[in-house]
């Protein structure tokens, strides 16, 4: 969907949205800014990026969270897959040390979000995602590798965006 801004033309806002965002609908210290995205995609301002490893990782949660990506139109939602490519980055975020191979699933979302364009990646994982120095790592790696940068943000740094606050 596209939309008119003063005469310049926006595409919506692609956000690759990790389990957390998903899981922080019914967390106390989350909810309000996943509920808040959750409603954007729901109205389509905003498109969810929703990865074959998010399915994964909500096959282990609660129902109630797993339900939640069906309530989304298909319209507003992008399924992506994993793929060779996304794996061989994971990987060498891994070997060049932006993160341990006990945080294989965060490479690969980072992987995932970087290779299919997202516009931001959003997460509560302050410890290996949502983390400036890792992210510079992330990012160093991404140019070198002929990558493009990758934006990573919480669910609320996001609508900030929209409401100029």
């Amino acid at each position: 969907m596209v939309q008119h801004y003063f005469g310049l033309t926006l595409h919506q806002m692609k956000v690759y949205t990790d389990t957390s965002v998903i899981g922080g609908y019914y967390d106390k210290e989350f909810q309000e800014w996943s509920v808040a995205l959750f409603n954007e995609f729901l109205q389509g301002t905003k498109h969810i990026m929703f990865s074959e490893l998010t399915a994964q990782e909500l096959e282990f949660a609660k129902e109630e969270i797993r339900v939640l990506i069906l309530e989304i139109p298909l319209k507003n939602r992008i399924d992506i897959g994993i793929t060779d490519e996304a794996i061989l980055l994971a990987e060498t975020y891994i070997i060049e040390g932006a993160l341990t191979s006990k945080s294989y699933n965060d490479a690969l979302h980072i992987a995932l979000a970087t290779l299919n364009n997202a516009d931001v990646l959003a997460s509560w994982n302050f410890k290996h995602i949502v983390n400036l120095d890792r992210i510079r790592l992330y990012n160093s790696i991404n140019l070198r590798l002929g990558y493009r940068l990758i934006e990573i943000r919480t669910p609320r740094e996001i609508l900030n965006l929209n409401n100029n606050e």
